[in-house]
């Protein structure tokens, strides 16, 4: 919680008026990420437009990149469980831009494995658009 202070410039006795410990920090970083990441893919076109756009967020996002390297454990309990809220805004964010229950279970994880290895751009193209054409969608 010091470090976390420290890098947001505020005294802890402020951190700690808003949450209770580390982990709720870090949930409220992922809910704020999540947040965002539904709102680019519902600007987004096509569903291998929207599957790009998420992957793309995800593999590049500098504060996943650092709860990779220092919270690895925390991400993963977060987002790897189907009964988590957040998991289940992202599922259907991406139910919404598939209309494929089958295809969004794909998605999902493919876009999970990518919290904890990022792929390239080109990648997240190529992917997004396998996907597409070899599901449901």
């Amino acid at each position: 919680m010091i470090d976390i202070a420290d890098a947001s410039e505020v005294s802890r006795a402020t951190l700690y008026n808003h949450y209770r410990d580390k982990n709720a920090v870090l949930e409220a970083l992922i809910t704020l990420e999540v947040e965002k990441l539904v709102d680019l893919a519902q600007r987004a076109g096509t569903p291998a437009d929207a599957l790009e756009t998420l992957s793309k967020v995800i593999s590049a996002d500098p504060a996943l990149s650092a709860m990779r390297q220092h919270d690895a454990q925390l991400l993963i309990a977060i987002m790897s469980h189907a009964e988590n809220p957040l998991y289940l805004v992202l599922a259907t964010c991406i139910y919404e831009a598939t209309k494929s229950e089958a295809g969004t279970g794909l998605a999902m994880r493919w876009l999970l494995g990518q919290v904890m290895q990022p792929i390239t751009p080109k990648q997240s193209r190529e992917q997004a658009e396998l996907l597409v054409e070899r599901t449901l969608f």
